[in-house]
């Protein structure tokens, strides 16, 4: 029996399309270091380079925790789809999770919420998890913020089974890249509502992105279970920072959860 029940806190990282193939191939080298030197026990990390280096980024982690993700996925399993992803293929790659409603895909690509959702439902029904990006569009109050968000969320996740395991990423899109990124007292805010409003979904994890970086996490207690990462995560000593912040302190366990 534990004597405190917890949550896993929970690190991702994104490279977005930054790196060459033979880039990614040499962070997810260094990565895989300091990955076999040891990760906290109860920090679960994952990864999300460009579809072009999925491969080569499993063959890279093959031998640490570390878990794989993809950018982005399509809603049918297959079909006449030129040029998009399949959920079944990104598991049959190796991928556990795959991000899903990022604003610039709903700004550059025109994603509504419709798509979003029925990405979602892909992702599930294929075994994967998906990591929903949710936001506001501008600066708010934070119970505003929190209803924006909660919609956005609870469009993408109509019909599936509260019981299933996903990674809700809030990411203020005015947040994002900002020179003046969001405050720890508005993250607390916003994160610690949100985290009240999900908690009939025991399984459910909620990590923070918008120029998150290290030193963030000791601010913002268990207001979220973790961070998403961009670019500060590209030195690999600033993300092997973030995961000793992660591993410094647990999370309790919500009363929804169960022991």
């Amino acid at each position: 029996m534990r004597d405190v029940a917890h949550r896993r806190r929970i690190v991702g990282v994104s490279l977005k399309m930054y790196m060459s193939l033979a880039q990614t191939r040499g962070w997810m080298e260094r990565l895989a270091v300091m990955a076999t030197a040891g990760l906290p026990d109860d920090v679960d990390l994952f990864v999300i380079p460009d579809f072009v280096s999925l491969h080569a980024s499993r063959e890279a982690l093959a031998a640490t925790r570390v878990l794989l993700g993809a950018q982005d996925v399509f809603w049918e399993d297959s079909g006449a789809f030129t040029g998009e992803v399949s959920a079944p293929v990104l598991a049959e790659a190796g991928c556990r999770f795959v991000e899903i409603g990022h604003a610039e895909r709903r700004r550059l690509f025109g994603e509504t919420d419709e798509i979003v959702g029925a990405k979602t439902a892909a992702a599930v029904r294929n075994g994967l998890v998906p990591v929903l990006c949710i936001g506001e569009a501008d600066p708010m109050a934070p119970d505003m913020a929190v209803a924006e968000c909660m919609r956005q969320f609870t469009a993408a996740t109509d019909g599936i089974d509260p019981a299933r395991e996903l990674v809700v990423a809030w990411e203020p899109v005015w947040a994002i890249g900002a020179a003046t990124p969001a405050t720890p007292d508005f993250i607390r805010a916003v994160g610690s509502r949100l985290r009240t409003a999900l908690g009939d979904r025991p399984a459910t994890r909620l990590i923070y992105g918008g120029s998150a970086g290290p030193g963030l996490l000791s601010q913002l207690g268990d207001a979220v279970d973790g961070l998403f990462l961009g670019r500060f995560a590209h030195d690999i000593d600033a993300l092997r920072r973030v995961l000793a912040e992660a591993g410094a302190t647990s999370l309790p366990l919500s009363p929804s959860a169960g022991n």
